[in-house]
């Protein structure tokens, strides 16, 4: 008698298994706050057992939380990168839908993350967090060809990355709306509207401005 064919077991790697948990932890923290995800729930999540968590993250949901966070931060850090071709609005205009598409699959978790507050944030986390707007504005900096922003120009630039991480999270409590593509035209223009009130004050962002303008007569 022929044994009947079972799938072969494959036993995970360290790697794979460590991304398998993140995965189920991540998935789980996108819908509901810190607080509310017990490490059975990521077990439960990722089909094994609470001491295989432990033995992964031995610092229990501390650990896992931050590596979690660590893991979205990654991806919240490639978003703003966009190859440098082409005038500088569109590419922006990029960025910010990969952003919100972040922000629209993860809805509770980047709520919870950006107003703090939690009862596992910790100083490591809050810096996880300022690593996600520092790396976004070095983006947007590269985008504007510019390699010594002035001070004048980096407080325009991390204004506007505050705006938009508070209209995110209006956009969220106002149940998505208006529509993304809307939300980010809007938060375009909001960019060309803090530069132009800075190119008045600070001659760096005027070239910047006088550049816009030519991207835009192209």
């Amino acid at each position: 008698m022929t044994p009947s064919a079972t799938p072969a077991y494959r036993r995970l790697s360290v790697e794979e298994r460590r991304s398998q948990l993140l995965d189920a932890a991540l998935s789980l923290f996108a819908h509901r706050t810190p607080e509310d995800v017990s490490l059975d729930d990521v077990a439960e999540a990722a089909g094994v057992s609470r001491p295989l968590v432990y033995r992964y993250f031995p610092g229990g949901k501390q650990q896992l939380y931050e590596a979690a966070l660590r893991s979205a931060a990654d991806v919240l850090q490639q978003c703003f990168g966009e190859p440098r071709e082409g005038p500088l609005l569109p590419r922006l205009s990029r960025a910010l839908d990969r952003y919100l598409a972040f922000v629209d699959e993860h809805d509770t978790g980047f709520s919870a993350l950006l107003r703090g507050g939690s009862v596992v944030e910790t100083s490591r986390t809050t810096a996880i967090v300022d690593g996600v707007r520092r790396s976004a504005a070095e983006h947007i900096y590269e985008h504007l060809g510019v390699t010594d922003p002035g001070p004048r120009l980096r407080m325009t630039v991390r204004t506007w990355i505050t705006a938009v991480e508070a209209a995110s999270l209006i956009w969220l409590d106002e149940g998505k709306q208006p529509p993304a593509g809307e939300l980010r035209d809007w938060l375009v223009e909001q960019f060309v509207a803090v530069l132009t009130v800075t190119a008045g004050r600070d001659p760096q962002t005027a070239v910047l401005v006088d550049a816009l303008a030519e991207d835009g007569r192209d």
